[in-house]
């Protein structure tokens, strides 16, 4: 995270689904990190990204 509390992609390289264990990709625009495997789209809150599949929301 940086210090304007902007989410980092590096964190990409580390973190995966919580549901898949697949990668992410990050939606600049919705602020989230999309699981396609999943079809989940994790939001993230002051750069820091809520991996819990309960806070996820089914992608269309």
């Amino acid at each position: 995270m940086s210090d304007t509390g902007t989410f980092d992609p590096k964190m990409l390289e580390t973190l995966v689904c919580p549901q898949t264990q697949t990668r992410l990709e990050y939606d600049a625009a919705e602020q989230v990190l999309v699981s396609k495997a999943a079809s989940l789209a994790y939001p993230i809150r002051n750069g820091i990204p809520i991996m819990l599949i309960d806070e996820a929301k089914e992608l269309d």
